[in-house]
């Protein structure tokens, strides 16, 4: 057994979503978005390194001599399927393993709005899942990959960097492919994905104009794709896929978008009331002719009112969502300010006294 493990099974069983290694600092374990040390000597970076090395292949070990971080998934001998990105920082490498449940979720058991089964139906058309790094984007997209295959007869390309969760075939085919292990990139995977007969396409990362042109590509000849980008609502999502491609494509790209894309779902994760986990929460667009007339007119800054008037479309924006949840006691407030944009809304209900000079609640404002 590798000696990694027994760090890995520890985190597993205090229920962490990440276990951290790095040099200088004792192993720390990820616990309902809290980074918590656990009781062990501070790591060097010889014995760091040698334990990492102890689950790497011979081709990994050169790349990370290379100066290259590593992304890969990792099966511990006792169980656990897990994420692992290796680095090498100042004071020498480091790695973050992140764990992913042995069963895929269903969307009923994340409990999200209902709204997202809806997006699961289409035929065609962009569907993206956004947020920050650690929302649980992968795990939404493993739901709604989840879904389809229990209900649609489909072929499904799933296309990741690195595989998460592993999807059996039910109904639908699923065909999963690793980035740098079955396809060169993301956008090499659209390409071969095309000419396989797909009706669902999954691309894990839209990183970069090549993979964003591919993808839209084939949300427009009839596929259904579902992606996701490290944007932090629906209106940064717009823009950044309209900047992100050549100037000359701009018309075309907000002429794709106010067609092809379907939906943006952007959330995070915040704690519950008693402290013991994290929800997601959710700001959804759901495009429609008005929405499409702004993208096409550049006035994307519009957005957010429709996304508050399209209730009984299944949009809502995230402070909308935010206040909701505080009010069903499903989520902690002093946790859900910080993703609030208009925090005024959210000051009566905040109890932790060291956030009210941030609040502007007798003091002045930040």
């Amino acid at each position: 057994m590798a000696r990694i493990d027994a760090f890995l099974k520890l985190g597993l069983a205090q229920g962490c979503s990440d276990v951290h290694l790095a040099v200088g600092v004792p192993p720390m374990l990820r616990m309902n978005g809290d980074l918590m040390p656990i009781k062990f000597r501070a790591l060097s970076d010889t014995e760091l390194e040698t334990y990492i090395h102890e689950i790497l292949s011979e081709a990994q070990k050169e790349r990370l001599a290379q100066g290259h971080d590593l992304d890969f998934s990792y099966v511990a001998e006792e169980g656990g399927r897990f994420r692992v990105n290796v680095f090498r920082k100042i004071t020498g490498v480091g790695a973050v393993f992140r764990f992913i449940p042995g069963d895929v979720p269903s969307l009923e058991k994340l409990d999200v709005p209902p709204v997202l089964a809806r997006f699961c139906d289409y035929h065609q058309g962009m569907v993206l899942v956004t947020g920050s790094t650690g929302t649980g984007k992968s795990t939404t997209l493993a739901a709604m990959i989840n879904h389809i295959n229990e209900r649609r007869n489909m072929n499904i390309i799933s296309l990741e960097d690195p595989i998460e969760f592993v999807h059996p075939s039910k109904k639908s085919q699923v065909i999963q492919r690793e980035v740098g292990t079955h396809v060169r990139s993301f956008a090499d995977g659209v390409r071969s994905a095309m000419r396989e007969d797909p009706d669902v396409i999954l691309v894990g990362e839209l990183r970069d104009a090549e993979t964003i042109m591919m993808a839209m590509t084939a949300a427009e000849t009839g596929h259904l794709v579902l992606g996701t980008l490290h944007t932090t609502g629906a209106v940064k999502t717009i823009d950044r896929i309209v900047d992100a491609l050549p100037g000359e494509l701009r018309e075309q790209t907000k002429a794709f978008l106010s067609m092809s894309l379907k939906a943006v779902i952007t959330q995070v994760l915040v704690k519950t009331p008693d402290g013991r986990g994290r929800r997601a929460v959710l700001e959804i667009l759901v495009n429609n002719r008005a929405i499409a007339k702004l993208i096409t007119t550049d006035q994307t800054h519009q957005i957010p009112s429709q996304l508050q008037t399209g209730k009984d479309a299944g949009m809502q924006l995230m402070d909308q969502a935010l206040l909701d949840a505080i009010q069903a006691k499903r989520i902690d407030a002093n946790d859900a300010i910080r993703f609030a944009n208009d925090k005024k809304k959210f000051e009566r209900f905040v109890t932790d006294t060291d956030l009210v000079p941030t609040l502007g609640m007798g003091g002045a404002e930040s």
